[in-house]
């Protein structure tokens, strides 16, 4: 009976992967002033710049509660004096007290999820830094509460507290897309990730670890049953991705040496019972998860904080330097192939997927959600390169095709601006599908390397918005792929070829498609043969041994034979 069940669970699961693998927000149109505020650059952010979190929190487990403190380092980029300050905490956590560097207390108002520190018309305390850069200001916020309790996570998220096998606590939180202001105040923005990274701090029981992002640099015991784990990540990471995780863990190590010469510290935080499985399912997928990817990626982006995997109560989630892993230990996606084609079988998905997301998410960062395809299409396709790395260009042409037909063309893969509201859950398979697309126009996949390469190098540690991507296509590709883009990403129509055939004369055209939309096919019969479709009709002479049913399926539209 328990088998059973636990099979209907894991199928629940991966349905909801075709449309949403992270966390999609509600499907709501109408968005209110609270969307705006936590979803633009507005007024009370745009002025400064953050620098660094220092987060310190003590979880209540059996009260279900957080008590902490965070400091936050910040420039400012214009002049501020009488505006406020805009600080992300949502209910029903609170703020209990603001103060200055100078340890001076400032008033604050909350609207709604939102609180607004008053500095008054006084100018900000700062720290007067050397070398022409900015001075540095704080501001220290303490707060508590009961922070929302996960529904579903990572798809409904929120923070997690339950119990491991053994029935000893196990927490952490899991809140992509409804923001670390879940749990603890910050700018909730991705356009602005600290730009000198974070320590996390956090007090549990004696009997109990707490694994953050980065490295450990400190334990402390305060010979009460207490003691505090610190860890500090030193890269640019996102709000979201700032995690602790709580339980009865094992440590395991290793090492890998990649692309940059040097070692690459990998740890594994595994329940304590689960470490001989860990060993050997991590031990064969990480370190050829890394190769293939610094082969197509290049470096590992945070060397200096490390590569971790942490066992989790939910199935996973990219969080930076600290990889949370909850698929049992299984092959496949909780032990299916969602491509249905064999070749998703071949590897743990959470461990290739999830680890996709240190460029594509972690490295490569969107200001705005509503560009989250970026994130999701390319680690998407990161499976397909990690496929053909090991299995060959056809398995991988298998494994696209067949995570293809999981697509709903329901809405646009880009939503809304300025409202943290994602696109369609699309952003995974079609997205993954977009590119391959784009890979087939390209022709020339030493080029195509090197453009995912150069993404990864241009764009080191930055936010980004879809144009710069689209750009940077064209621009190195040498083809204008605007149409192309704006078809998969701002339409839910999928192209259609059509078409009459007499002998070897063809008739043909676009429909279904955007203006500017003159994508060409490739047809693979005894010679290549290039198409170049538009709106309007066309004919020419085929190659003998050449016809449509050569076109090359890696291009995704549809064929439709018009009588």
């Amino acid at each position: 009976m328990y088998r059973p069940f636990r099979l209907l669970i894991y199928i629940s699961f991966a349905f909801s992967c075709f449309t949403a693998h992270a966390q999609p927000l509600n499907k709501k149109e109408k968005f209110t002033r609270e969307d705006t505020l936590r979803g633009s650059n507005g007024p009370g952010r745009d002025w400064w710049d953050v620098k660094h979190y220092s987060i310190n929190i003590t979880p209540d487990y059996p009260q279900k509660r957080l008590s902490g403190k965070v400091e936050i380092l910040y420039t400012v980029k214009e002049d501020s004096n009488g505006k406020p300050m805009q600080i992300d905490l949502q209910q029903p956590m609170q703020i209990d007290s603001v103060q200055g560097l100078a340890g001076n207390k400032f008033s604050f108002r909350r609207e709604g999820n939102v609180y607004y520190i008053d500095f008054g018309k006084k100018k900000q305390e700062q720290w007067l830094t050397k070398n022409d850069i900015p001075a540095l200001h704080q501001v220290k916020i303490w707060f508590s509460g009961k922070p929302r309790k996960a529904v579903n996570p990572p798809w409904d998220g929120g923070w997690i507290w339950t119990r491991d096998n053994k029935g000893r606590p196990w927490m952490t939180v899991a809140c992509q897309g409804l923001g670390a202001s879940v749990w603890y105040p910050c700018k909730d923005y991705q356009g602005d990730e600290p730009d000198s990274g974070a320590i996390l701090a956090v007090t549990v029981p004696d009997s109990l670890s707490a694994v953050g992002n980065g490295r450990l640099i400190s334990k402390n015991n305060d010979k009460k049953g207490y003691s505090t784990w610190t860890w500090q990540v030193k890269s640019p990471i996102n709000n979201y991705n700032i995690v602790p995780y709580i339980g009865k863990y094992a440590h395991l190590t290793d090492t890998y040496t990649g692309e940059k010469g040097e070692a690459l510290s990998l740890d594994y935080w595994v329940l304590d019972y689960d470490s001989a499985r860990a060993e050997k399912q991590f031990g064969r997928d990480v370190k050829r998860m890394l190769k293939a990817f610094e082969y197509w990626f290049g470096p590992y982006p945070f060397y200096e904080d490390g590569y971790k995997l942490v066992e989790s109560p939910h199935l996973g989630m990219e969080h930076q330097s600290a990889v949370a892993y909850g698929n049992h230990f299984l092959d496949g996606y909780l032990g299916m192939d969602l491509s249905g084609s064999g070749w998703g079988k071949k590897w743990d998905y959470i461990i290739i997927h999830e680890s996709g997301h240190e460029w594509f998410a972690n490295n490569i960062t969107t200001k705005d959600i509503a560009d989250m395809w970026v994130h999701e299409g390319f680690t998407m396709y990161s499976e397909v390169l990690f496929t053909e790395y090991y299995y060959g260009k056809k398995a991988a042409d298998e494994y696209l095709q067949g995570i293809r037909n999981n697509i709903s063309n329901d809405r646009p893969l880009i939503g809304p601006y300025g409202v943290n509201k994602e696109g369609s859950g699309d952003m995974y398979n079609k997205g993954a599908s977009l590119l391959h697309t784009i890979r087939q126009v390209i022709h020339n996949d030493s080029l195509f390397r090197e453009i995912l390469r150069g993404l990864n190098k241009e764009f080191w540690h930055q936010a980004v918005d879809t144009k710069e991507i689209e750009d940077y296509f064209s621009r190195k590709s040498g083809k204008d792929l605007s149409g192309i883009f704006d078809q998969y990403l701002r339409s839910t129509e999928i192209p259609v070829l059509e078409y009459k055939t007499e002998g070897n004369k063809l008739h043909y055209r676009w429909s279904h498609c955007m203006p500017g939309f003159h994508m060409p096919l490739l047809l693979e019969g005894k010679t290549e043969y290039w198409l170049y479709p538009r709106t309007d009709w066309q004919d020419i002479l085929l190659p003998e041994g050449t016809g449509i049913n050569d076109l090359n399926p890696n291009f995704y539209i549809t064929l439709e034979k018009m009588l």
